[in-house]
């Protein structure tokens, strides 16, 4: 069950809200940690409410790659980015947790994609949402929030920031229930879906790579592909400007970011979740970082060549697969990326700067 207020104000008024919030999702997570059965009810219940993304492919990029790559493209995902599957698996659970009839109004924070995903869910199911989002956020996500009808509350950049706004709106909000971003496992097994989905459609895989921010995503995938298909590798694709991910992996230990980090991928400017990160431990092959003109390239590479509009931290997957780093990696000849999400602000290009 998803965190209700009366325990995040009794979690709050001992401690910080940062620790009360994961205590929370920790203790839930100790009596649910999710598998491929929760992830293949998931598909089941989101089914009416999502789209089955498809898997396109290119030979001018297989030959970039010098593999064949299969992009797998959440951009034509309902809300343009993957983030409503997860959104809708925890929004059903919320219902379906509640007594008929009861109405509660859904909080979270997100830069951008997340929030789009719980005010549509809000919306399909009758609901109101109040929303933190930084000010910062690109305007094209903003305004897509407000067109499904959610309440938006300005909030800094900060992880900090958002979870105190979060907060404030928890506690003037009566019936009001957290639904977060990533570090849950609801969240996690909606998620997962899209690895069910891609291995039916390619199931001769060598590896998946897939863009990580909180983790979400990564680890939901990770967990629903190595329960169906455990040879097949996972690798995690990152921003060096907001590499929190490969600095933990590399230090067998969860290293948060250090403040709001600088990079074009607004998607993945968060750490990995307390939840997550010891899925993505013990089930990712490696992480794979890139730089901010890589991420440029392989935006600019996808509208080009495939006229795939991909935003930024969907190009955060093809700039990894098209790294010198990856390139030299043996025996992987088929190749799945993830593009996550394709909301762009075409008022603010990156290679128009």
């Amino acid at each position: 069950m998803l965190a209700k207020l009366q325990n995040i104000r009794m979690l709050a008024g001992r401690r910080p809200f940062r620790q009360g919030l994961f205590q929370v999702f920790s203790r839930m997570q100790s009596n649910f940690e999710v598998n491929i059965q929760h992830i293949q009810d998931a598909a089941k219940r989101i089914e009416p409410f999502v789209h089955k993304t498809p898997v396109m492919t290119s030979g001018t990029l297989d030959r970039m790659a010098g593999r064949a790559i299969h992009f797998k493209c959440e951009i034509f995902q309902k809300i343009g980015a993957f983030k409503i599957r997860g959104a809708m698996n925890a929004v059903i659970q919320l219902l379906n947790s509640l007594p008929d009839g009861q109405k509660p109004v859904l909080v979270t924070h997100s830069s951008g994609n997340h929030a789009q995903a719980i005010a549509l869910s809000s919306k399909i199911m009758g609901l109101q949402a109040v929303i933190a989002m930084p000010i910062n956020a690109p305007s094209v996500k903003k305004a897509a929030v407000r067109d499904y009808g959610a309440t938006i509350v300005d909030c800094g950049a900060s992880a900090e920031d958002r979870e105190a706004t979060s907060q404030r709106i928890l506690q003037e909000t009566s019936n009001s229930y957290l639904i977060p971003p990533f570090d849950h496992p609801h969240i996690i097994a909606g998620q997962g879906t899209i690895g069910v989905e891609l291995l039916e459609q390619v199931p001769n895989l060598d590896a998946i790579v897939v863009p990580v921010g909180g983790g979400g995503m990564l680890s939901g995938i990770a967990i629903a592909v190595k329960a169906l298909k455990p040879a097949i590798k996972i690798y995690a694709a990152e921003p060096a400007n907001a590499d929190d991910c490969a600095k933990s992996f590399a230090a067998n230990e969860r290293i948060p970011l250090q403040g709001p980090p600088c990079t074009i991928a607004d998607g993945l400017r968060t750490s990995i979740g307390h939840v997550t990160w010891p899925i993505i431990k013990d089930n990712v092959t490696d992480v794979i970082t890139v730089t901010e003109e890589e991420i440029i390239a392989a935006m600019r590479i996808l509208w080009e060549r495939m006229k795939l509009l991909i935003e930024p931290s969907a190009a955060v997957g093809v700039a990894a697969v098209l790294s010198e780093r990856f390139k030299a990696l043996p025996n992987l000849n088929n190749v799945a990326v993830v593009l996550c999400g394709g909301n762009v602000d075409l008022d603010n290009l990156p290679w128009k700067k």
